[in-house]
């Protein structure tokens, strides 16, 4: 039995044991439902660090942030949809439908007469592949430790953005586990280190300081076991990349042939970029236009690139979301999320039947909370999780090569079987089933090797659990 199905059934019996308490059975009820949902990954982080900017990046159109007449942000969740439609959640009345559109591939709704203090929520349904199996929650920016107790039950992982961490960062980060099956199966986020381009006062190599940073921030003390991973993406150029249109193409390959000098006379600063009495072949209109879209980095990037050749919308577009992380960042959310779908879901689903079970004790859940203990210390899953933040956070490591191993047989590159084994090609059952053997026979080794310390031996005890789970897997093929 998988630790979803184990989740699901905790759940039904806890909706039977407290079907006399109608906030009770409402909240599990819902939860019950979400374990058949999309995975649910919120976007956060403190004010003007890129939330809404990534978004638009993941999905490839402009669709959020979704703001009301005073100018503030709301909550909003993207989920995909065959056809444009906004529900709004008012906190005090039942959701209801307001227009929608989709124009020119941006999104337009229409929150007029709402104030952000009326609106729990709104729910946006979008044709998108990148929503067709997830729900993205766009947050405005954190304020309190609230946020983060309510991201932790709503959202099933975490993408974080920050500039560099900061005590609210770290806080933040430490909120998402303020739970007790949170502390015990606590990764299921990845840091973003946002608005990469800025880095280095968004010199043309800037995106190059920005992944050495991440890199260096991974094994950061402050960061240790809050997150499984630390990618410096530019949300605006990933954005701008894949929401290239054909006239910004036209006038960034004016801005491309005119003199070196004479450009970068121009871009001593954005105003003056943007000003009058500037010797360039564009107008302040669309010149601002492409600051916006671009920033400063960004079109000294652009001018550079259609220089050396990348002169069709399509090449420019595909070098633009190449260079800005968004790759990287997207093959970490599958490795971190959507490959452990169901062990993230699972985990939501066994937090809320803490949350019941220690606001309402009664004599006859005494079973269940132990089942729950039992169940989140046990689960081979939360423990390969376990496994993989203290490698990555330094916590526990092991000779080399070992660790690369450990990482891929515990799902660290893939949690499906070729992933696991490291085969690149499509292996046949009797190639997988010696792989793991080999894997099994040494790791058992590695698990009784007393030249290891103890945290390593455990270590090596949960890569051959997860290789003892792979036999059996292929054994029933």
């Amino acid at each position: 039995m998988t630790l979803a199905d184990r989740a699901h059934g905790m759940v039904r019996d806890a909706l039977d044991l407290y079907r006399d308490s109608p906030r009770a059975t409402n909240w599990l009820r819902r939860h019950l439902e979400r374990l058949a949902e999309p995975l649910r990954v919120a976007v956060a982080g403190q004010p003007e660090t890129g939330k809404s900017t990534l978004v638009n990046s993941l999905v490839g159109e402009e669709i959020a942030p979704l703001s009301v007449e005073e100018g503030r942000q709301v909550l909003a969740w993207y989920r995909g949809g065959m056809n444009p439609r906004a529900q709004v959640y008012p906190t005090q009345a039942p959701p209801r439908d307001v227009p929608a559109a989709r124009m020119g591939g941006r999104l337009h709704i229409d929150l007029e007469g709402w104030r952000s203090d009326q609106l729990d929520r709104v729910v946006v349904d979008w044709p998108s592949r990148t929503l067709r199996g997830l729900t993205l929650i766009d947050t405005p920016g954190i304020d309190s430790s609230e946020v983060g107790s309510r991201i932790s039950l709503d959202a099933d992982a975490v993408l974080y953005l920050m500039r560099q961490p900061h005590a609210t960062d770290v806080g933040f980060l430490q909120s998402l586990q303020d739970h007790p099956i949170a502390r015990e199966a606590p990764v299921n986020s990845i840091v973003v280190l946002s608005r990469a381009d800025e880095v280095g006062g968004g010199r043309i190599d800037a995106l190059t300081s920005a992944k050495r940073l991440a890199r260096r921030y991974r094994t950061d003390v402050g960061l240790t076991g809050l997150c499984q991973n630390v990618i410096a993406v530019s949300g605006l150029l990933a954005q701008a990349g894949r929401t290239l249109a054909d006239e910004e193409m036209v006038s960034l390959g004016v801005l491309a042939e005119a003199p070196r000098r004479q450009l970068e006379i121009a871009m001593v600063s954005a105003d003056r970029f943007a000003g009058d009495g500037v010797a360039l072949r564009l107008d302040a209109r669309t010149r601002l236009a492409l600051l916006e879209r671009f920033g400063m980095f960004g079109i000294r990037l652009v001018t550079t690139l259609i220089r050396q050749g990348f002169t069709t919308a399509d090449a420019l577009s595909a070098e633009l979301v190449d260079r800005s992380g968004l790759a990287e960042l997207r093959e970490s959310i599958r490795q971190c999320f959507t490959d452990r779908h169901d062990v993230l879901k699972a985990r939501s689903a066994l937090l809320a039947l803490e949350v019941v079970l220690r606001m309402e004790p009664r004599p006859a859940a005494r079973r269940l909370v132990s089942a729950l203990e039992a169940l989140v210390v046990s689960a081979h899953d939360f423990r390969e999780l376990r496994l993989l933040a203290a490698l990555h956070g330094g916590r526990a490591t092991l000779p080399d090569p070992l660790a690369d191993e450990a990482r891929r047989l515990v799902g660290g590159v893939g949690t499906e079987l070729t992933a696991r084994l490291g085969f690149e090609h499509e292996a046949s059952g009797h190639e997988m089933h010696d792989a793991v053997s080999d894997a099994l026979r040494r790791w058992q080794e590695q698990a009784e090797n007393h030249a290891l310390g103890t945290v390593q031996r455990r270590a090596a005890r949960v890569v051959v659990r997860s290789c003892e789970g792979m036999v059996a897997q292929l054994s029933r093929y």
